[in-house]
């Protein structure tokens, strides 16, 4: 919108939500946002308005996109799950059978499901690390084939906030032989018409919207009281930022923070797995298959998290960390706010994409509130 104002739809019983985007712009809580909502795989809420620069002078689109930061695991957890569907992922199974370098340091029996349940006991990398390293795919799979884990795995999780899109994307480029990005966009985004990229072309640059960082001292990295571990995850590398506006960073592939999206597209592409694996009449995975992300993997205190939490295969799962109203439900967010939940029981799916950045790591009150104002329409 020109002037920065609310785009969009709504069908009429979601007309709450849209009130409460529109006041989350007017609070200033949002500066520029986007979110949408699908019904058995019908888009029934699609919004967006604000602002695509702290200054204001860009307005957020109908096609504005934003790096999304950890919310691109889902999309990374979807494309593991459409291949272990087509037989050419055993989650069970060592990442060794597939990635044979990752046997060292005994590591020989760190399963696929560890990685996607941030249970492998690689929640960083040992050797130091800057960030123009994570533009360098082959130096950061190598250092983490070759270390050995921090914790025993599958005993409990330990988040894999940059890590984990390695780990994963690598089982995805031995077994497919091109890159999880490449995989994504041709087999999921590409065939879905969903604008989500991970590893953005520079002809798409102009699009994207700017991150506004958290408060300061609110970042990642200045929580008081951080173990060992979660030093590591939080400073090894830093996360600046400023460096998502970069050439560099959009363009590079780093499957669990470089994703560049917006809630449409969340909320679309999660319709594969909310409606049995058929989304837009396309039939992309069993319904057995999407299921699988449902199973438990590891709960308890996460040791980076420093509290509960349960994780299926790539998704949170409902629990303290997210008391989700349906049991068979999932979720994740990003570093700031943004935030996909896919609930299989309601075959709904939800998706917010946003410019300022809130002090936390998983979705906070902005885009939960307006889920559930969606939640309550839809009960209603």
């Amino acid at each position: 919108m020109a002037d920065g104002s609310v785009g969009g739809f709504t069908r009429d019983r979601f007309a709450k939500v849209r009130e409460g985007f529109q006041a989350n712009l007017d609070s200033g809580a949002d500066v520029g946002a986007s979110f949408a909502v699908t019904l058995e795989g019908e888009t029934v809420v699609d919004l967006w308005g604000g602002w695509a620069d702290e200054a204001r002078t860009r307005p957020w689109e109908k096609d504005t996109l934003v790096n999304v930061y950890s919310t691109t695991k889902t999309m990374t957890a979807l494309t593991a799950l459409l291949l272990a569907d087509r037989g050419l992922i055993d989650f069970a199974a060592p990442v060794a059978r597939y990635w044979p370098e990752f046997s060292a340091n005994g590591k020989d029996r760190v399963t696929v499901a560890h990685l996607m349940s941030h249970a492998a006991g690689l929640s960083g990398w040992k050797e130091t690390i800057g960030t123009q390293d994570l533009y360098d795919w082959d130096k950061m799979t190598s250092l983490l084939a070759a270390q050995a884990p921090f914790w025993e795995p599958g005993t409990a999780s330990g988040y894999h906030a940059l890590t984990q899109g390695y780990l994963v994307g690598e089982v995805v480029r031995r077994v497919t032989g091109e890159s999880l990005g490449t995989v994504f966009r041709k087999e999921i985004a590409e065939p879905l018409g969903a604008d989500f990229w991970i590893g953005l072309p520079a002809g798409e640059d102009a699009r994207v919207a700017d991150l506004i960082p958290p408060p300061p001292g609110s970042a990642i990295g200045d929580a008081p009281g951080q173990t060992e571990l979660m030093r590591n995850m939080s400073s090894n590398p830093g996360v600046d930022v400023a460096e998502t506006r970069g050439r560099a960073w959009r363009g590079a592939e780093i499957p669990a923070a470089n994703g560049q999206g917006n809630a449409r597209s969340i909320a679309e592409i999660h319709t594969i797995l909310a409606n049995g694996g058929v989304a837009k009449g396309k039939r992309f995975m069993s319904e057995a298959g999407c299921r699988k992300a449902l199973e438990l993997q590891v709960e308890g205190t996460d040791l980076i998290f420093g509290q509960p939490a349960r994780f299926g295969l790539g998704f949170g799962l409902p629990g303290a960390m997210a008391p989700l109203v349906n049991p068979n439900s999932m979720f994740w967010g990003g570093y700031g706010g943004s935030l996909a939940i896919i609930d299989m029981d309601a075959r709904t799916t939800f998706g917010y994409a946003m410019t300022r950045m809130a002090p936390t790591t998983t979705g906070d009150l902005r885009g939960l509130g307006l889920v559930m104002a969606a939640w309550e329409a839809l009960s209603a």
